[in-house]
């Protein structure tokens, strides 16, 4: 028998998370981390010493990113 397991994301998500419960492309979320996204709001850099650099892994707020994906103008066609 096969058991299995059901997880909910955390509120903060890794880049791969963040890909798989939003449907968007790594280009997209780097692009959108240095135009549009805030520090701290969207995401933030993280380090095991509890120091980041700004070159250190990134984590995601998900709420945020569907936030800023509902906000998103539509196209008049």
């Amino acid at each position: 028998m096969q058991t299995i397991i059901q997880l909910e994301p955390n509120e903060w998500v890794s880049e791969d998370l963040l890909i798989a419960v939003t449907g968007m492309k790594r280009g997209t979320i780097t692009r959108a981390r240095k135009k549009s996204w805030l520090l701290g709001r969207e995401y933030k850099h993280v380090s095991p010493e509890g120091e980041p650099k700004p070159t250190s892994e990134c984590m995601y707020n998900r709420k945020a990113v569907d936030a800023w994906i509902e906000a998103q103008k539509q196209p008049i066609w």
